[in-house]
């Protein structure tokens, strides 16, 4: 998949219309995600449309005329936008600290007995 030398953060609504297109097989069509998303945000095929088109300007999509319809085809994948906002989010609120991440978590009371033992486990694992 290709990638954009430097990712940028998606308004919300855009990144609702990425996760129906990672989420579906590309290429995808309007169709697809106005009858996914569309139905669910109450939002009219003008609004997806609009939105599609930034995402291509972004360099978020590639899009197509297939016959009468348009096609389009992620050009990020969705891992590699989640290690982007992922990162940001903790540089941005955390110090660029997992362990502050962690402790805001379970001083909130945020992370279970179950959650805990899986994050000891992860660590474990990690550490051979």
């Amino acid at each position: 998949m290709h990638i954009v030398k430097t990712i940028k953060q998606l308004p919300d609504a855009e990144f609702e219309v990425m996760k129906v297109v990672w989420a579906n097989n590309p290429p995808i069509t309007t169709g697809i995600i106005m009858e996914q998303l569309g139905k669910e945000k109450k939002w009219k095929a003008q609004t997806i449309n609009s939105l599609l088109l930034r995402l291509v300007k972004r360099g978020f999509l590639l899009t197509e005329k297939k016959g009468k319809e348009r096609i389009y085809t992620p050009l990020i994948c969705k891992e590699d936008y989640l290690k982007f906002e992922t990162s940001r989010f903790i540089k941005q609120y955390h110090d660029d600290s997992l362990l502050n991440l962690v402790n805001t978590l379970y001083n909130n009371k945020s992370l279970d007995e179950r959650e805990i033992e899986e994050l000891l486990q992860w660590v474990k694992e990690r550490r051979g």
